[in-house]
């Protein structure tokens, strides 16, 4: 994918991201309806409270794989912080952690070299950016 569209993509991840807690939130959403079942995986933080109202909580972790890539973002405490990994067949080979603007850089590099080499790929970026 062109550097243009890399750019155009890492600034629709980007948008709406100053209320960082509804931005994780919409994000995973997001990314868990465009992407192929298992490539996104979200765990969520939830009180007693949360739990018998049957409200799903806040994204406390959102991990996104796409090839030897795993994206992580946690948030704790209005805090937000991205992990970026290399991992083949599960072994992690090397690990690095990246503020919010160099994380969206990342996902949306990964997702341009998902949608460059794969059509289903290509078809899930377009359905995230629609």
């Amino acid at each position: 994918m062109p550097d243009m569209e890399v750019e155009l993509l890492a600034a629709a991840l980007r948008q709406d991201s100053s209320d960082l807690h509804l931005y994780v939130n919409v994000l995973s959403v997001r990314l868990a309806d465009s992407l192929p079942a298992g490539a996104v995986r979200i765990r969520r933080r939830r009180s007693v409270a949360q739990r018998l109202a049957g409200r799903e909580g806040p994204v406390a972790e959102l991990d996104v794989t796409l090839g030897d890539r795993r994206l992580s973002l946690r948030t704790d405490r209005g805090r937000v912080t991205g992990e970026i990994c290399h991992e083949v067949r599960g072994i992690v080979l090397s690990r690095r952690e990246a503020d919010l603007d160099e994380w969206i850089g990342a996902l949306a590099r990964a997702l341009a070299d998902a949608a460059a080499s794969n059509a289903r790929a290509r078809a899930a970026v377009e359905r995230f950016l629609a």
